[in-house]
């Protein structure tokens, strides 16, 4: 099968597959590796799921549902890629006083249970640390460089979709 030859369906599916691989890759970084995510990165998860729920219904759809699902999956990657931008920022700009977020233990020990799961699911980690590297850029980088390409998809199956009715 060729590139050229791929309806934008299809294109749809491959963006949820490579959204999906995005987010094992993020656990695989959290749990194998070690790295806390911060509360930056706990966004970027949401819009990058968000992404993935809409490349996947998108690639069942056709005429306006695809239009639709094409519209949100790139508000979503929109969204993520904003998120990224903002810690890629911080990242190379550090504020002198971090607040980012709080240690997971800290949390527990200094607030109650009540008010301790939610702050949990924030994330922990600061966001202006750079834990890991590929090819120079942070994983605020990549999500960054990944969103784009994800809007930018979602636009094209927009107008691809809109041309075709």
């Amino acid at each position: 099968m060729k590139i050229s030859t791929l309806t934008p369906n299809h294109w749809m599916a491959l963006v949820a597959l490579t959204g999906v691989g995005m987010l094992v890759f993020g656990l695989y970084l959290q749990h194998v590796v070690g790295l806390d995510p911060c509360p930056m990165c706990i966004v970027q998860r949401y819009a990058l799921i968000a992404v993935v729920l809409f490349g996947a219904i998108g690639w069942r759809l056709q005429g306006r549902g695809l239009a639709a699902s094409a519209f949100l999956l790139a508000l979503s990657a929109g969204f993520g890629g904003f998120t990224a931008a903002r810690q890629s920022w911080l990242q190379w700009y550090p504020p002198e006083i971090v607040t980012c977020g709080r240690d997971f233990y800290g949390m527990v020990e200094n607030f109650p249970l009540n008010r301790a799961i939610p702050m949990i699911f924030k994330g922990s980690g600061d966001c202006t640390k750079v834990d890991w590297t590929f090819l120079g850029g942070s994983i605020a980088n990549w999500s960054f460089v990944g969103f784009v390409v994800f809007a930018l998809m979602g636009l094209w199956v927009l107008s691809k979709s809109l041309r075709s009715r």
